[in-house]
C-alpha cells in the first residue's frame, strides 16, 4: 500500500529534474522563438549635435530589416575593430581600406560590401600628375612606347601628399618599387626605409610634408607642382579638377588646366569596405546581413542613413579579393609596410 505515495514523489521529483533540464538546454534548443542577433562594431561618440548622423539609426534600420536584435559595440581605432572581429566580440564592421587589407591578409578577414565614391566607384585611381611642358609629359603624349613617362620621373623632385599615404605615397612607390623602377634603399623590413627609397629614386628635395604645412594632402601636392616646386605630384584622377577645374572657385596658385597632364594611373585606393569574420559568422547569416544592407540603397529612408551616417551615396556587394587584391599587391612592395600596420593597429600575435 505504500506504492502510491512513493510513485507521486517520483514523479515530482522527475519532474523537477526535468525543469532543471530545461533551463540549461541551448536557447535554441528550449526556445525556437529566440531572435538572432547582429552587433556591428562602430566608432560612437557621446554626443550628436545632428540626431540623423548617430549610427543608432542604422541600426535601428538593419534591426527591422533582418528582425534581429541590433546592437553598437563601440570602438576606438581600427586595430580594435579587428580584435572586436577576430575574437567575435562584433559581427560587422565599417573599416578604412588599409585596416581592412591588414585584417584581410593577417586573420582572413572578409569583405561583405564596400561603400560608393561620388561617382559611383568603390575605389580611387592614383595618378602622377606632371606639367604640359615637362618631358615626362612629352613621352607620354608621343604615342611612342619606347618613351617611359614613369623611368622620367627618377631624378626629379617628387610631391607627396603626406607620410604614408595610400593615393600621395604608398601606391605610387609601391608601384615604383614593384615595377623594378627603383629599389628598397636600407632594410625592407623597415618602414623608415622608406624616406631613403623616396629620396635615392627622385632627390633630396622631394616633399613629404607634415599636416598644416602648406604642400599637405592632395591641394598641397598640386600646388607644390603648379608653383614650381617640384616636378611631379601624387594624387588622385580627380584632385585637379576639384582644385582648378572651376574659374569660380580655383585656388590662388592654379595655372591653366591645359597645364597639366595626368600619367597613365598606376593602383587603386579601396573605399571603406564592410568586414566580418567568416569564422564566426556562417554563409547564411552572411548573406542575409548583405542584403539587408544593400537594401539601404533602395528607400528613401536607407539613402538618408548612407548620406548621414556613411557618408556614401550606396553600398556595393563585393569580396576581398575584388576590393582589396590590387591595393594589396602595390603596397606588400613597401618596405616595412607589414610591421608598420601591425604596430599603427595595435594587432598582437
Amino acid at each position: 500500500m505504500m506504492i502510491k505515495p512513493v510513485f507521486l514523489t517520483l514523479l515530482i521529483a522527475m519532474s523537477s529534474l526535468a525543469g532543471c533540464l530545461g533551463s540549461i538546454l541551448p536557447p535554441d534548443m528550449s526556445d525556437s522563438k529566440t531572435r538572432d542577433s547582429l552587433v556591428i562594431a562602430y566608432e560612437v561618440k557621446d554626443d550628436y549635435e545632428n540626431p540623423d548622423e548617430n549610427p543608432q539609426v542604422l541600426s535601428d534600420f538593419l534591426s527591422a530589416e533582418l528582425g534581429m536584435d541590433v546592437t553598437l559595440y563601440p570602438i576606438t581605432s581600427e586595430g580594435a575593430i579587428i580584435e572586436a572581429l577576430r575574437f567575435g566580440h562584433a559581427d560587422i564592421a565599417f573599416m578604412d581600406g588599409a585596416a581592412a587589407w591588414m585584417g584581410w591578409q593577417q586573420y582572413g578577414l572578409g569583405v561583405l560590401a564596400a561603400d560608393q565614391n561620388s561617382d559611383g566607384r568603390t575605389y580611387y585611381e592614383a595618378h602622377a600628375w606632371v606639367l604640359n611642358d615637362s618631358e615626362m609629359a612629352e613621352a607620354y603624349l608621343d604615342s611612342d612606347d619606347s618613351t617611359d613617362p614613369f623611368a622620367l620621373l627618377q631624378g626629379k623632385t617628387s610631391c607627396h601628399t603626406g607620410w604614408l599615404k595610400s593615393a600621395g605615397m604608398l601606391l605610387p612607390m609601391g608601384y615604383l618599387i614593384g615595377s623594378g623602377y627603383t629599389n628598397v634603399q636600407g632594410n625592407s623590413d623597415d618602414i623608415a626605409s622608406l624616406r631613403d627609397t623616396i629620396t635615392g629614386f627622385f632627390n633630396e628635395n622631394a616633399s613629404i610634408p607634415e599636416s598644416g604645412t602648406p604642400y599637405y594632402n592632395y591641394g598641397g601636392a598640386v600646388k607644390c607642382l603648379s608653383d614650381g616646386t617640384g616636378d611631379v605630384a601624387f594624387a588622385t584622377g580627380s584632385t585637379v579638377t576639384k582644385y582648378c577645374g572651376n574659374a569660380s572657385y580655383n585656388e590662388d596658385w592654379c595655372l591653366e588646366m591645359e597645364r597639366y597632364v595626368k600619367l597613365p594611373a598606376f593602383g587603386k585606393a579601396p573605399s571603406h569596405p564592410i568586414m566580418y569574420n567568416p569564422l564566426k559568422v556562417d554563409s547564411t547569416k552572411a548573406a542575409k546581413i548583405t542584403a539587408a544592407l544593400l537594401s539601404l540603397n533602395d528607400s528613401p529612408e536607407g539613402l538618408e542613413i548612407l548620406s548621414d551616417v556613411l557618408n556614401t551615396p550606396g553600398l556595393v556587394e563585393t569580396n576581398a579579393e575584388d576590393h582589396l587584391g590590387s591595393y594589396g599587391e602595390l603596397v606588400q612592395n613597401v618596405p616595412g609596410i607589414s610591421t608598420y600596420f601591425n604596430d599603427k593597429y595595435s594587432i598582437e600575435n
